[in-house]
């Protein structure tokens, strides 16, 4: 029965906002909004929102008393249907954990390298490779690129040498030249002038100078031609420098370009994100598994559940260990008493809420008198609306 029908409105709601000064209903589509609502509906809404509030709780209540019922349920069952569950229980637990280690487990490579590794994968191994051996030649070539530049260095320090030495001789040769007519001069004026055979001091002075003319002559020699091959040597070692460091750009530029392309700093790096790539990769096929497993036995327990007539039979895949743990069920019973301790205390103040506003009515009627059997009514129709009716 609906609490304000417009079919029949009764003298007392009437008379009340009349006397609250609100006018009827037909009256306010001209007039302004009333600013004060009428005591007795205000009263009426208190008891239709403490209704509804009433009514969810006694619903929340029967759902506690009916997941007490189950547990109840299960813990009469025989020895051996639950072990059976307990069974079933148990593969659905352990796969949860599994399950639960592989979605908190820390990730080794990012998504985007997963998925390159993915797109590329029957490829990886041979690029590693190749990387591996581009490094090794790139550090080969480099070995020999930095041998070349040595021993250039070491030929062109020693042609300096060389050249250095070359000069300062052909200064001695003519130092010598220089000494020796000096010499021969001196000679020929001291005979002269002491009346002696200079022959003898003259041939002495010859092969003297003669001597040491000779060997400055011949080290002189020996040094060009040291300073020519040193120089040939510089050319070839210039030449293949030059060409050891073509290679070594090229190399250089694939290893580079491969590093960039798989964002990675070398061929180390690279074969590390592959091989924590297959890692993952075995890991999620054994997550896939594992769902699929878990699916079935989480049916599987469902339905030997379901078997036993529970209220929520789907409920108990989500606390498994209350089944396989004595302990742990005392526990969830707990919960649910409390809650249900909880629902009844707020149903009696619910109801109380109820029977209060109904009082506060009932006063407004006494203190307008002449309509008890209308206001009766309207007490009959919201004890009907509230549920309240013996």
């Amino acid at each position: 029965m609906g609490l304000f029908r417009k079919k029949r409105k009764p003298k007392y709601v009437e008379e009340i906002l009349e006397y609250n000064g609100i006018q009827q209903p037909e009256q306010q589509e001209e007039a302004p909004a009333p600013k004060h609502k009428n005591p007795a509906m205000e009263y009426c809404d208190q008891i239709l929102k403490a209704s509804k509030a009433l009514d969810e709780t006694k619903q929340e209540y029967r759902i506690v008393t009916d997941y007490l019922t189950d547990i109840q349920s299960i813990e009469n069952l025989p020895k051996q249907e639950m072990e059976e569950i307990q069974e079933v229980a148990n593969h659905v637990r352990l796969l949860n954990e599994s399950r639960d280690a592989y979605l908190n487990k820390a990730k080794t490579i990012s998504d985007s390298q997963y998925a390159q590794m993915e797109r590329l994968q029957d490829q990886m191994p041979d690029v590693i490779k190749r990387l591996k051996a581009n490094e090794t030649y790139q550090t080969t070539v480099k070995r020999d690129m930095q041998y070349l530049e040595g021993e250039r260095e070491e030929w062109r320090y020693y042609k300096e040498a060389m050249e250095q030495e070359s000069r300062i001789l052909r200064r001695v040769l003519f130092g010598l030249a220089g000494v020796f007519i000096a010499t021969v001069i001196a000679i020929f004026v001291l005979g002269f002038l002491m009346h002696f055979d200079v022959q003898m001091p003259f041939l002495a002075a010859v092969i003297v100078a003669g001597a040491l003319e000779g060997l400055l002559a011949l080290r002189l020699q020996n040094d060009v031609i040291d300073i020519k091959k040193s120089q040939a040597n510089i050319n070839r070692a210039v030449m293949l420098l030059n060409k050891i460091s073509f290679k070594y750009v090229n190399v250089t530029n694939a290893v580079d370009y491969a590093c960039e392309k798989y964002h990675v700093k070398n061929s180390y790096e690279l074969n590390y994100i592959w091989e924590q790539y297959l890692e993952a990769a075995q890991e999620r096929e054994k997550y896939e598994r594992n769902n699929d497993e878990l699916e079935y036995f989480n049916q599987k327990l469902i339905r030997l559940l379901h078997s036993y007539h529970l209220y929520d039979a789907k409920i108990w895949i989500y606390q498994t260990q209350a089944l396989l743990d004595k302990k742990e069920m005392v526990e969830v019973k707990h919960e649910l008493v409390v809650r249900r301790q909880k629902l009844r205390s707020s149903m009696e103040a619910q109801v109380a809420n109820i029977q209060g506003a109904k009082t506060e009515i009932q006063k407004l009627v006494k203190a307008h008198p002449g309509n008890e059997e209308e206001i009766q009514e309207i007490l009959d129709a919201l004890d009907k609306e509230c549920g309240l009716s013996a």
